[in-house]
């Protein structure tokens, strides 16, 4: 792939994660959370297993290992992510994608635990201890508030970070061969149906629902964009780049999230944010610093 093409699938992937966290928040203005993240992942879901079933002959589930991916994405990759929109509820956009910019140096720690090849060394400990300080920059937690909406809404879009780092973790250890769109696909059928039992559990109801043509635009873009071509694109970039110069996405999808919010939804940008994102992004380069210092030396290399 040209160097022009990468750079575009980079910044259209770094795009479409960044408006993914404003398009929530705007629609979680006609749709309870729950039944907002089903609906988006089942849409999504037919489109990854149409492209599958049109484009693979492995399409469903075969293995052992299959199946343990799909279970591992649906429950917690794909499931995880409905905690994040009940916390947006409580929170603006721009603090939900800084907050998931934790995701790389969460998931470091769960593959440190999980998978015995990428064990943490020496600094890679102090760089966990960053990203967990600037969440707590971030999130602030008081003793005599924790049930303060705000708090609860971060805390609860950490806990999307932390489940869905798992699950990512997870299907890595189940070595499944089951090509990625066809696994994401069954991943987010288990996921959405789980999310929806979970919705009507606690009593969310069809009725609602307002149907605007805004609405329809916010699940038809998480379910296009967001939930099927971004991540394919994404898989792409990273077989194109490699994992580290992937992950800078994470890094620039805030970014994305803190403008529009502040220009489209009246959102207000803190200082504090700011601050705690920044120790988040020192920390991942800390934990990558080996990566990145390769990436570095390869350049200069290559501009000499």
């Amino acid at each position: 792939m040209s160097r022009a093409r990468t750079t575009l699938l980079f910044l259209g992937v770094t795009l479409i994660f960044g408006t993914a966290f404003p398009a929530v928040k705007a629609g979680l203005a006609f749709f309870p959370p729950l039944l907002f993240v089903a609906v988006r992942n089942y849409f999504a879901a037919v489109l990854l297993l149409a492209y599958a079933g049109l484009r693979m002959d492995y399409r469903v589930p075969r293995t052992r290992r299959d199946w343990a991916a799909v279970l591992a994405g649906g429950v917690f990759l794909i499931g995880g992510v409905g905690f994040g929109f009940v916390g947006q509820q409580f929170i603006t956009s721009g603090v939900a994608a800084v907050i998931f910019s934790l995701s790389p140096i969460v998931t470091g720690l769960f593959a440190w635990a999980l998978l015995p090849d990428e064990r943490l060394v020496g600094r890679d400990y102090l760089s966990i201890l960053l990203g967990f300080v600037g969440v707590s920059i971030i999130v602030r937690p008081d003793p005599g508030a924790l049930l303060d909406p705000t708090v609860v809404g971060k805390l609860l879009v950490f806990t999307a970070v932390a489940v869905v780092a798992l699950g990512t973790v997870l299907v890595r250890r189940s070595r499944t061969a089951m090509p990625v769109p066809a696994l994401t696909g069954w991943a987010m059928v288990l996921g959405a149906t789980i999310q929806m039992g979970f919705a009507v559990a606690v009593g969310e109801s069809l009725t609602s629902v307002r149907i605007t043509p805004l609405a329809v635009a916010t699940i038809l873009y998480l379910g296009v964009f967001a939930g099927a071509l971004g991540l394919v694109w994404y898989l792409v970039l990273m077989g194109t780049v490699g994992a580290v110069k992937a992950n800078l996405v994470t890094y620039l999808t805030p970014v994305v999230s803190l403008v529009l919010g502040w220009a489209f939804l009246d959102e207000q940008i803190q200082p504090l944010t700011l601050l705690g994102f920044a120790v988040i992004v020192a920390g991942f380069a800390l934990l990558q610093r080996r990566e990145l210092y390769a990436e570095l030396a390869r350049y200069r290399g290559l501009v000499r």
